[in-house]
């Protein structure tokens, strides 16, 4: 018989998820910039809107490139 096991969020719960912390927001970024889904970060679907709200906050504020231009 199994048994469903929970995953556990990356980020802490309590830790808020803001627009000016972007070493937090750039794990979760890839290397063309493209915001990688929940199935894949692990996150909760809250931490999920709240980290995809801030991310599109820093690049409209120029803190997160658009698109990585590299190569």
């Amino acid at each position: 018989m199994s048994y469903f096991r929970r995953q556990v969020s990356p980020i802490d719960p309590k830790t808020p998820i803001d627009y000016k912390n972007i070493e937090l927001l750039r794990k979760f970024v890839t290397e063309r910039g493209k915001i990688l889904p929940r199935r894949i970060t692990g996150l909760t679907c809250k931490q999920q809107r709240d980290l995809t709200k801030a991310i599109k906050q820093a690049r409209i504020l120029a803190m997160l490139p658009f698109v990585n231009k590299e190569g």
